[in-house]
């Protein structure tokens, strides 16, 4: 099997487990339904063990652009096999997001949010604040890099890598995945995103398009920067582009800190407002006697 085909495969399984327990746990009917949290993060856990041990052998198994990207930019991955990579890994999360509509196809029509029916392919915000989200997703793919990279150093007999790995995930779902769903992969949320836009699942709704560049845009961020922190801080490879990116991930942060705290303050001058409105309607009601 080709290397281009392995990551298809690598990821089709990833998709299939993973968007297969948001299905069960979410969908109307659904026999796993309420399984809850805990129940998503070790599945999806699992789903990437899985997705490793399957493409192992044939290629890399990197099943996600931002540790592709990740890899290269450390060195440790040909720039030239980037493009093919990449491409691999859309088209298994898109086999994959199709497999699992056909796995729960008779729960559709009985699921009526549809907010539900695209959590099952693309991740979404619990707070809807783009930067605070592009946060969340950059610190998840930073831990997942560097995890990978700490994974890679330490001698672990190598048919163990790819359960180590899914613990990783899990630890990441876990800890950071609350705020945005945990997407820490472009390809993961893309692929089953145009899937949900193409598919013809009754009731649907919306793709959340505007939302789309977050899982995408953040994970890359957050990849690439772990990488060059690794090889920076760990192996004192320190280069132009890390104190770039450093300099970049410092304006994000600090912008969106100031953003939340404005709409901190923006808040108590609305809850202020309300209140003198409220005080100033009783006293009239007062002055009136319409209170007796």
């Amino acid at each position: 099997m080709s290397e281009f085909m392995a990551e298809i495969i690598g990821t089709m399984i990833l998709i299939i487990f993973g968007g297969g327990v948001v299905a069960g746990v979410n969908l109307s009917k659904s026999g796993g339904k309420g399984g809850g949290y805990v129940v998503i993060t070790i599945a999806w856990g699992l789903a990437v063990t899985m997705g490793v041990y399957a493409s192992g052998n044939f290629s890399d198994a990197h099943l996600n652009p931002a540790v592709t990207l990740g890899f290269a930019v450390a060195g440790d991955f040909p720039w030239s096999k980037v493009p093919e990579y990449i491409t691999a890994q859309m088209i298994g999360a898109i086999i994959g997001a199709v497999v699992v509509f056909f796995a729960y196809l008779a729960h559709w029509r009985v699921t009526k949010d549809q907010g539900v029916k695209l959590g099952v392919f693309a991740t979404g915000p619990a707070v809807d604040s783009p930067l605070a989200n592009l946060i969340t997703e950059i610190i998840g793919t930073f831990v997942l890099v560097m995890g990978l990279m700490f994974i890679g150093a330490n001698q672990f007999t190598e048919g163990l890598n790819p359960a180590i790995v899914g613990l990783l995930i899990v630890a990441i779902g876990m800890s950071l995945g609350g705020p945005t769903g945990y997407a820490i992969n472009p390809a993961r949320d893309l692929g089953p995103r145009i899937a949900h836009a193409l598919l013809p699942i009754p009731g649907k709704g919306p793709s959340n398009w505007k939302y789309a560049w977050v899982p995408v845009v953040g994970p890359i961020f957050g990849g690439v920067y772990g990488a060059l922190f690794y090889g920076s801080i760990f192996e004192k490879h320190y280069t132009a582009g890390f104190w770039i990116a450093s300099v970049v991930m410092a304006v994000i942060f600090i912008a969106a800190l100031v953003i939340e705290l404005r709409k901190k303050r923006f808040c108590r001058r609305q809850y202020f407002k309300a209140c003198c409105l409220n005080t100033f309607s009783f006293l009239k009601i007062i002055f009136k006697g319409d209170i007796l």
